[in-house]
C-alpha cells in the first residue's frame, strides 16, 4: 500500500502557477526600503548586509532547498573574492568582468568540490567541504598572487561598463543592489521550477526518489555549483566594494557564520538568509565595542533562537501567517 508521503512523491505537485501575491509584496517593499537605505545609513555598512545575504541565500538554496549542509562554503566566497581582486588590481579589468572572473572560478571550484562530495551523505558531506575548504585556505596562505596574512588590499573599484566610475559609495551601492537582488530573484527562479521541485522531493525522501528515474547525484551537483557560483558573485561583489581579500574570506569561521546567518533566519525559507544575514552583520556592526564579547552575544542570541524559533526567525513568521516565506 502506498503511503501518503510516497504518494506525494509520485505526483510531485507542479509549483503554483505565477508569483504569490504576498512574495510579490515583499519583494517590493524590500526593494524599496533597500532604495531609501544608504539615505538613511552608511552605504557601506548597507552594502556589506546585501553581500552577506546573497551569500547565505545561496548556502540555504543548498541546504534548506536541496537538503546538503556545507561547512566549505568560504572556500567558493573567498576564492572568487581573490580572483576577481586579482583581476582588478594586477590584470586591470573593469569590475564586471572581475566579478564574472570570481564567479566562474567559484563555480568550476564547486563543480570540482561537488562531484567529490556528493558521494557521502549526511555529516559525512559536511566534513568532507570543510576539508576540501581548509585545502583552498591552506592555499590562499601560501599562494604569492594572495598576498598572504597581508591579503590583497587597494583593490581598484573601476569603471563599470566604463561609465560609471564606482569610487563613489553611492554609484556602488546601486550597482550592488542590483547585483543582489538578480541573485535573489534568480534563486527563487530555481526553487519555483520544475528542477526546484525535484530538489525538494530529493530533500524529503532521496530513496524514493532514485526509485522514481531521477538522476539524484547530477541534481545535487548541479544545485552545488549553482550555491558556489552565487556564493561567489556574493565574495567578489564584497571584494569590490572593500577594496579588500584577505584570509578571513575563507577561513573556516566564515562557513560556520553563513551557516548560523541561514539558521537564524529560517532554513528553507525565500526571505529568511536575509534577516539571518541582517541581523548577524548589525551586531558584528553595533556591537564592536564589546570586543571578543560580540562572539558571546551572537552564541546567546543563537541558543535563544534556537530555543523559541526553532524555524528561525522567518520560518516562525511564515507559521503564524499560514503563508509561505
Amino acid at each position: 500500500m502506498t503511503t501518503q508521503s510516497e504518494s506525494a512523491l509520485v505526483t510531485t505537485p507542479a509549483p503554483p502557477v505565477g508569483t504569490p501575491r504576498h512574495h510579490i509584496a515583499i519583494f517590493v517593499g524590500l526593494l524599496v526600503l533597500l532604495l531609501i537605505a544608504p539615505f538613511v545609513l552608511y552605504p557601506v555598512f548597507v552594502m556589506k548586509v546585501l553581500c552577506f545575504a546573497l551569500f547565505a541565500s545561496a548556502l540555504n538554496l543548498l541546504l534548506g532547498f536541496g537538503g546538503l549542509l556545507s561547512f566549505g562554503h568560504a572556500a567558493f566566497f573567498g576564492s572568487a573574492s581573490y580572483v576577481a581582486a586579482h583581476a582588478a588590481k594586477v590584470w586591470g579589468l573593469n569590475p564586471e568582468f572581475a566579478i564574472l572572473l570570481g564567479v566562474a572560478a567559484a563555480s568550476l571550484l564547486g563543480l570540482g568540490i561537488g562531484a567529490l562530495a556528493i558521494k557521502r551523505q549526511g555529516i559525512y558531506f559536511a566534513m568532507v567541504t570543510l576539508a576540501f575548504a581548509q585545502m583552498v585556505y591552506f592555499i590562499a596562505v601560501q599562494a604569492p598572487f594572495t598576498g598572504g596574512e597581508d591579503g590583497i588590499q587597494a583593490v581598484p573599484r573601476g569603471m563599470l561598463f566604463g561609465i560609471f566610475d564606482l569610487s563613489s559609495d553611492f554609484t556602488l551601492y546601486f550597482v550592488v543592489l542590483a547585483i543582489v537582488m538578480g541573485g535573489l530573484l534568480a534563486i527563487y527562479r530555481i526553487i519555483h521550477s520544475p528542477f526546484g521541485q525535484v530538489l525538494k522531493a530529493i530533500r524529503d525522501n532521496e530513496p524514493r526518489s532514485i526509485s522514481l528515474g531521477y538522476k539524484v547525484d547530477r541534481y545535487k551537483l548541479a544545485v552545488f555549483v549553482m550555491s558556489a557560483g552565487l556564493a561567489g558573485l556574493a565574495g567578489a561583489t564584497k571584494a569590490i566594494v572593500f577594496q579588500l581579500s584577505s584570509l578571513t574570506d575563507v577561513y573556516w569561521s566564515m562557513s560556520g557564520e553563513v551557516v548560523l546567518m541561514t539558521l537564524l533566519g529560517g532554513m528553507g525559507t525565500v526571505f529568511g538568509p536575509f534577516v539571518g544575514a541582517a541581523a548577524i552583520v548589525t551586531m558584528q556592526n553595533y556591537f564592536a565595542g564589546f570586543g571578543a564579547w560580540v562572539t558571546v552575544i551572537q552564541g546567546a542570541i543563537f541558543v535563544a533562537s534556537v530555543l523559541l524559533f526553532r524555524e528561525g526567525i522567518v520560518g516562525v513568521l511564515a507559521k503564524w501567517l499560514k503563508k509561505p516565506l
